[in-house]
């Protein structure tokens, strides 16, 4: 696992209940190794927003990984960004979403690193 910078943030992914924890560091650990195929990615900063693991890129769009009410986990983007529109364009019908901000998700076997991976370095890079 990618260690942890700020201690904030470990004690936040600590508390999530197991079925959540599993699978918000399995998006982390995605998040860090897209980041570093990305020049444009770094530094990738690691921070609490509203309570949740976000990750910042200079030129990006704040992405945050979480539990969610009608999932076990989530991963959030800006819910005024276009980015879950190009994503359901580019992935039609493939993951179930929470409007404009969010890909919901129930297991870690959920995750897809081509097409996670790509929503994640559109929203590291967004801004450029």
């Amino acid at each position: 696992m990618t260690p942890f910078n700020d201690p904030a943030v470990q004690a936040a992914l600590e508390a999530f209940p197991e079925y959540t924890r599993s699978g918000v560091i399995a998006l982390r650990e995605l998040v860090f190794s897209t980041a570093g195929t990305l020049p444009n990615a770094q530094p990738l900063n690691e921070a609490l927003r509203w309570g949740q693991p976000a990750y910042l890129a200079p030129k990006g769009s704040t992405i945050r990984l979480g539990g969610h009410k009608a999932a076990s986990f989530a991963l959030f983007v800006h819910c005024q960004s276009r980015l879950i529109g190009d994503f359901t364009t580019a992935f039609p019908g493939e993951d179930r979403l929470d409007g404009n901000r969010a890909i919901l998700f129930d297991n870690p076997g959920q995750i897809d690193e081509t097409r996670h991976g790509w929503l994640i370095a559109l929203a590291l890079t967004y801004h450029l």
